[in-house]
This record gives C-alpha cells, sequence and structure tokens, in this order.
C-alpha cells in the first residue's frame, strides 16, 4: 500500500480528498501546515506527497524547498496541489522542486493518473 502525505489546511478539501484516495487503496496521512510537513517527512517514510501552496506557518512552496534540499527526502515526489492555475505559478512550483502540478477543485482521475505516474504503475 502506497503512502500518501496530504498536506492540507482547509478541513473540507484534506477530508474529502483523504476518504477518495483511501477508498482507492493508499494509506493517507495528514498535515496541516508546511513546518508539519517538512517535520513529518523527516520522520515518516512517504511515497509521495500533495501538497498545498497556501498554507499557514510555513507555505508550500517553502515545505517543498526544504524537502528536495534534505538528502533522505529530496526523491519523494511532490504534487502541488493549489487554487493558483496561471501558467506562471506552474513553472514556479516545478522550479521549486514539484513533480507535478494539480489545479484545485481536484480532478480525482487527473490526480490519480499523476500519482500512478509518479509511483510508475
Amino acid at each position: 500500500m502506497n503512502k500518501i502525505l496530504l498536506v492540507e489546511d482547509n478541513e473540507m478539501n484534506r477530508d474529502m480528498l483523504a476518504r477518495r484516495l483511501q477508498r482507492r487503496g493508499y494509506e493517507v496521512l495528514v498535515a496541516l501546515d508546511g513546518q508539519q510537513a517538512v517535520d513529518m517527512s523527516r520522520s515518516e517514510s512517504f511515497d509521495i506527497i500533495l501538497m498545498d501552496l497556501s498554507l499557514p506557518v510555513m507555505d508550500g512552496w517553502e515545505a517543498t524547498r526544504q524537502i528536495k534540499a534534505h538528502g533522505p527526502t529530496s526523491e519523494i515526489p511532490i504534487i502541488a496541489l493549489t487554487a493558483h492555475a496561471l501558467e506562471t505559478d506552474r513553472t514556479r512550483a516545478l522550479e521549486t522542486g514539484c513533480d507535478a502540478f494539480e489545479t484545485k477543485p481536484v480532478d480525482i482521475g487527473s490526480l490519480l493518473s499523476t500519482i500512478k505516474g509518479l509511483l510508475g504503475q
């Protein structure tokens, strides 16, 4: 079973997405802010991270930078999840270290396809 870290501060978005992923056989742990995501990425083993970019405490941009800069976590694929749908946002996310970019509201089919692609499934 693949283990996903879902980083999302909005309770409704977080609960809905976590349930949808769990129904499809993924183990989902959640972080509520970027600092918690960085800490959890260093204390747990994740196959993939779904990273909201607009987060309290530490935003998703900085959390992604720190996760990708830390040797043991640098290879974990990170998918940016954001309502910011401009091409400049996509470019910035990829330049920051995200491996893929999905817009909100999340299209579960597209997200699942991206997850499977990054996990080589």
